[in-house]
């Protein structure tokens, strides 16, 4: 189809590469976001190959190679500092034919608002409303101001608006049942080699420091805990260093380096896989979608894939915005299902949700040399819809 004016509300890295796909296709974009200033949430990224080459298909392949980290080992410590195992990410490149970029995801950002012109993107616009009918769709804001198109994509989060609009009810989000500190650091030896990827495990929490552009690390911390549990900012430092006491020397120095300030704290949540992504003219797009715990490092990831899908099912169809929208949804529910689940299946691994299994992961880890780990991995990038 031709000649269409798309309406997305929201401006995070989902609305943002939908907006660059859709405008490359020749359609008419306009993005509102609710808040005053575009801060993404979280540090960082880990920016798998599918995610990368939906970038490289949208132009932005030097770009996101700029500012990405170059990850080429990944290794796995006990909480005590016992190596299970390192090895080289090369196999996985072979397999999937593209490096990953971890990144932070201010930069992230930039590079999308940048590509699409931060001035085209309407900020303190809150969506309160959508009413569609047979000819065009309407975004209604809580200022009163209104827009109008022949699609409305929600790409507003995992507190989607959108998401309510178009099921009929406010689905429940879920608490996986773990807490994440996030943030950046400086690239250091003391800490990690800086291309490679370093997961410390044990007592069901994990330390990580995954390399990003500009030399830093984006490091995250998770402990399983009960929903509700609060801190003070001033006290991220003390708060981790007590829950990870006599862990190994790189994560006591990560813990001391990190600025609380500037440390995120987040309880976990995911949502149940959709009964659907699309009504009539109206679609919904990243976590507004399909909101995962990032266990599988598949969030943003998904977001991409579903720019470039939702592009190519309204370019390759002359019969209606509606029967664009219903291949758009045929296409990822169950890719994005899968996604949330994996997510929640390997959290629960990771995190103690059963003891026994998850020391079995850890002695499993003492046996990898990498094939497993790899063929898993590329076995989710490979299920998407760039091989």
């Amino acid at each position: 189809m031709d000649n269409l004016k798309v309406v997305i509300i929201g401006a995070g890295m989902g609305g943002l590469a939908t907006g660059i796909a859709l405008r490359q296709a020749g359609y008419e974009v306009e993005i509102y976001d609710k808040v005053s200033e575009l801060r993404p949430a979280g540090a960082g990224i880990s920016l798998w190959s599918n995610g990368v080459k939906v970038l490289n298909r949208l132009g932005l392949g030097k770009e996101i190679a700029n500012i990405g980290g170059k990850m080429e080992r990944m290794a796995y410590y006990s909480n005590t500092g016992e190596k299970l195992t390192d090895f080289s990410l090369l196999p996985l490149v072979e397999q999937v034919g593209q490096c990953p970029y971890p990144v932070a995801r201010t930069d992230l950002q930039q590079m999308l608002l940048n590509a699409f012109g931060a001035e085209n993107v309407q900020l303190n616009s809150k969506c309160v409303a959508v009413e569609q009918d047979a000819n065009s769709v309407t975004a209604i804001f809580e200022d009163g101001h209104k827009a109008t198109g022949d699609v409305l994509i929600g790409a507003d989060g995992t507190h989607s608006t959108v998401r309510r609009y178009l099921l009929g009810y406010a689905s429940k989000r879920r608490y996986v049942g773990y807490v994440n500190w996030n943030g950046l650091v400086p690239i250091s030896d003391d800490l990690a080699p800086k291309d490679s990827w370093v997961i410390y495990v044990g007592e069901h929490k994990r330390a990580s420091m995954m390399p990003v552009g500009g030399d830093r690390f984006y490091f995250f911390f998770d402990v399983p805990l009960p929903k509700g549990t609060v801190s003070e900012p001033e006290q991220r430092r003390e708060e981790l260093a007590g829950f990870f006491k006599g862990w190994a020397e790189p994560v006591q120095t990560l813990i001391q380096r990190l600025d609380p300030l500037k440390t995120n704290r987040v309880e976990i949540h995911d949502i149940e896989p959709l009964e659907k992504l699309a009504q009539g003219r109206v679609a919904l797009l990243g976590d507004a979608g399909h909101s995962t715990a990032p266990d599988l490092g598949q969030g943003g990831c998904q977001a991409m894939e579903d720019a470039l899908v939702l592009a190519n099912c309204l370019l390759t169809t002359n019969l209606s915005v509606e029967d664009a929208l219903k291949r758009y949804e045929a296409a990822r529910k169950e890719r994005t299902a899968q996604v949330i689940l994996g997510a929640r299946k390997r959290s629960d691994m990771t995190h103690g949700k059963d003891p026994e299994k998850t020391q079995q992961w850890y002695e499993a880890l003492k046996d990898e040399d990498g094939t497993n780990i790899i063929n898993a991995i590329s076995k989710t990038i490979l299920a998407g819809p760039l091989h």
